[in-house]
């Protein structure tokens, strides 16, 4: 049973939709993580860490990494030291502070980022190919407008 079964039709449509929108992300991003793990042997946190770096070709710094991941700084540790024993990142140090490092992409984890980035956006737009283009872009729009009042109720508080 999913999230969405939990609800009936008395409920207000904002809920059923909420609800909607938590299923469908879950469906699609246990086949991501599903594929990236068949495909690649890798995780979906290993996936966005290459990503956040690939972002940044000068690199960035552990607590920019965790700021934009949304993850704690020991999770971003951790995924870290695998990727620098696999040669796919690489920890600089940075000029004037002994306690951060920077981290980068190597040559080869730019490599297999590409490489899994293609197939990733490919899983994407497979994800969404019951919507046509006019539709994914009628759904990006009003998702767009909930997002700015999320937002705008955020700073307001």
């Amino acid at each position: 049973m999913d999230l969405e079964a939990r609800v009936h039709s008395e409920h207000p449509d904002a809920l059923r939709l909420w609800l909607r929108l938590l299923t469908c992300t879950q469906l699609v991003e246990k086949d991501v993580r599903s594929r990236l793990r068949e495909r690649f042997a890798t995780t979906l946190p290993r996936f966005d860490l290459m990503a956040q770096l690939e972002r940044a070709p000068q690199g960035l710094k552990m607590n920019e990494l965790s700021t934009r991941m949304m993850v704690t700084g020991g999770n971003v540790t951790g995924i870290t030291d695998q990727l620098v024993a696999e040669g796919l990142v690489d920890r600089l140090t940075v000029a004037g502070d002994r306690r951060a490092c920077r981290v980068r992409l190597t040559s080869k984890g730019r490599r297999l980022f590409r490489e899994m980035a293609h197939e990733h956006e490919a899983w994407i737009v497979e994800a969404f190919a019951a919507l046509n283009q006019r539709e994914l872009a009628t759904l990006h729009r009003l998702l767009g407008k909930v997002k700015d009042h999320a937002r705008s109720r955020q700073a307001a508080a």
